[in-house]
């Protein structure tokens, strides 16, 4: 499983123009995640290897960021808030009805494969607490409630 040339060709570019490969691994993680869906270890190993840096060094950024994702995700990813401005404004509530509405818990996949559920820290959407980020385009959605998911998973079923 190898990058396609046109991603090769933007990850050598964004080298060049961040300054080093060092620089522009972000970069080339979201490029091969718009790509593939995920950033396999294959992708990531050449990633490196386009880049100068080692597999480790780009792996702990990966890692790091709730945003690049290392395994493969649902057709839709909700990313679901549970900083403290909306656990305070019911989060856990939200939290247990969306579970239990999907049938699935935090870093797991539908059986369809239709949606992935992954908490994140804070997504900076206090001021509509409790709140989630969804789909490709990262919508910021709330605030949400525990009787009406439709904002979260209505459309996308």
């Amino acid at each position: 499983m190898t990058l396609s040339p046109q991603i090769t060709q933007a990850i050598r570019k964004a080298a060049d123009s961040h300054g080093g490969g060092r620089a522009a691994m972000l970069e080339a993680l979201k490029l091969v995640q718009a790509a593939e869906g995920y950033v396999s270890d294959a992708h990531l190993a050449e990633a490196a290897r386009l880049l100068g840096v080692s597999t480790a060094e780009i792996d702990s950024l990966a890692t790091f960021y709730s945003h690049i994702f290392r395994s493969p995700v649902g057709e839709t990813v909700i990313l679901l808030c549970d900083g403290l401005s909306c656990y305070l404004c019911g989060g856990d509530a939200v939290r247990d009805a969306v579970m239990q509405k999907l049938g699935i818990g935090f870093g797991e996949t539908t059986a369809d494969g239709k949606f992935t559920l992954i908490n994140v820290c804070c997504i900076g959407g206090c001021d509509v607490a409790p709140a989630a980020l969804v789909g490709p385009d990262r919508k910021l959605v709330g605030p949400l409630s525990a009787d009406d998911l439709s904002q979260l998973i209505g459309g996308a079923r």
